[in-house]
């Protein structure tokens, strides 16, 4: 009897003693309770959400004429030359198309910028939203220098369009997204960082400056896209001129294009600055003689009378080695440097004279109007005139007519003569002579342009030393 007590009162011990030791681990180890699903929503998705229907696909489309038979090479300069010799030697025509990216600027307008590169030669232009609507653009405005171009379409209704952003205080380092149609597939979206600012690329004969760097894929068809801030913010506008970019990409910074595309939408195209002077490459035997062995930088041969470099007190003999912190090791990267100021614009000048170095401030200008026709006859040794109502003019015919040629002039040398009709300088067409000081003070500071004269109804294009 005692025993089975016993037995009872052990079983009853054992059994609370079971029922204590359940309920402490249930209070310190609860059972795991289903897992939470991960929130997928992140800054890089709401900022592709909000921007990608501003993104728009640009196809265009230009007619090619191309000579054809066993002496003629497809270099379109080469081909331009035989076509001015062998008329009767017929021609193929055919069309070449390139896409690139866009984004809308303004919705209310439908203003569209993008890379002047991806509608360079093209005749017509269609614009493809991402509501699959397809609209044809017309051409506001384009800048050769800064690679950028807006282009206008109409629609029924506001378009989305993009929030500027500020490319003035990006950090290295700091997430970045770029948007795009690469090869053609459109809406891509790739990721990255900032990688380095204020970068400088040299693509063909052009140095291109003051890009933003990033690992963000940008490959072909992605040109004109935009580049984005975690905030979905516009910071830059993809560019893919650099054949030899491997996953690296560039992107011209939204505060300098913002510029630009005010001058484009206002004017159709962008103003050209005036600093007033003019520089020289650096030889090395100057360089040792001043003691400037190792830094660079150019000359000053020149400042014109009355203008901003005069007025900042720059003078000749001057040697400009920096300007906006960026260093100068040559005349090109000067030029191209002062091409990306607008008039009004400030631009500071890291300059030595005999041994000391300052710095200088000075305010670009506008090259006065007056001053053009003069420029013409020292750069080319020519003055123009319109083309005459009793004569070219009946004919439909437009340009700048060579009224007079300086007998020791380039154009003089090679054959050129009064009567002769100037009807291009580079990629500006010449209609009259309005046409031809703008480009001679555009170019003003090149080495060489390429001109295309008219006589007798026979063009020539020609080298021209400057």
């Amino acid at each position: 009897m005692k025993t089975r007590m016993h037995f009872q009162e052990n079983t009853l011990f054992f059994m609370s003693l079971f029922l204590l030791f359940s309920f402490v681990s249930g209070l310190l180890f609860p059972p795991a309770l289903p897992a939470a699903p991960y929130k997928r929503e992140n800054a890089v998705t709401e900022a592709v959400k909000k921007v990608s229907p501003a993104v728009v696909n640009i196809s265009s489309e230009y007619t090619v004429k191309q000579r054809s038979g066993p002496f003629f090479h497809s270099d379109p300069f080469f081909d331009s030359f035989f076509r001015d010799f062998f008329d009767p030697v017929p021609r193929q025509e055919y069309k070449r198309s390139s896409l690139g990216s866009g984004v809308i600027i303004d919705g209310r307008r439908g203003f569209i910028l993008t890379n002047a590169h991806v509608i360079s030669q093209s005749g017509r232009i269609t614009v493809l939203l991402k509501d699959e609507r397809e609209l044809e653009a017309e051409v506001i405005g384009a800048d050769s220098d800064s690679d950028l171009a807006v282009l206008r379409i109409s629609a029924k209704g506001r378009l989305p369009s993009v929030e500027m952003g500020n490319s003035d205080d990006l950090m290295i380092g700091e997430d970045v997204i770029a948007i795009g149609n690469p090869f053609g597939f459109s809406h891509t979206v790739t990721t990255g960082v900032i990688s380095a600012l204020h970068r400088s690329i040299r693509a063909e004969d052009t140095v291109y400056h003051d890009f933003i760097q990033t690992d963000a894929s940008i490959n072909p068809g992605n040109s004109g896209g935009p580049l984005l801030n975690i905030n979905g913010e516009l910071i830059g506008i993809n560019t893919a001129i650099y054949a030899k970019a491997q996953g690296i990409g560039f992107a011209i910074p939204i505060n300098k294009a913002r510029r630009i595309v005010e001058e484009l939408i206002q004017y159709g195209e962008v103003s050209e600055s005036w600093l007033g002077i003019n520089v020289q490459h650096m030889e090395p035997r100057l360089a040792r003689y001043l003691n400037l062995r190792g830094q660079g930088g150019v000359m000053v041969r020149t400042v014109d009378p009355g203008s901003p470099a005069e007025k900042a007190g720059i003078a000749e003999g001057d040697v400009i080695v920096a300007a906006d912190r960026q260093k100068i090791h040559s005349t090109a990267d000067f030029y191209a440097l002062t091409k990306g100021i607008s008039p009004g614009d400030r631009m500071q000048l890291s300059l030595v004279r005999e041994g000391k170095t300052y710095k200088i401030s000075l305010q670009a200008g506008v090259f006065p109007e007056k001053r053009a026709a003069d420029l013409g006859y020292e750069k080319l040794g020519i003055k123009v005139e319109n083309p005459r109502k009793d004569g070219y003019r009946q004919r439909n015919i437009q340009g700048a007519v060579i009224r007079e040629i300086r007998r020791d002039s380039y154009l003089a040398r090679i054959g050129a003569r009064p009567g002769d009709i100037i009807r291009q300088m580079d990629e500006i067409p010449i209609r009259n002579t309005e046409d031809f000081k703008k480009a001679v003070v555009r170019y003003r500071n090149k080495n060489s342009v390429v001109i295309l004269l008219v006589r007798g109804g026979q063009g020539y294009y020609l080298t021209v030393k400057m």
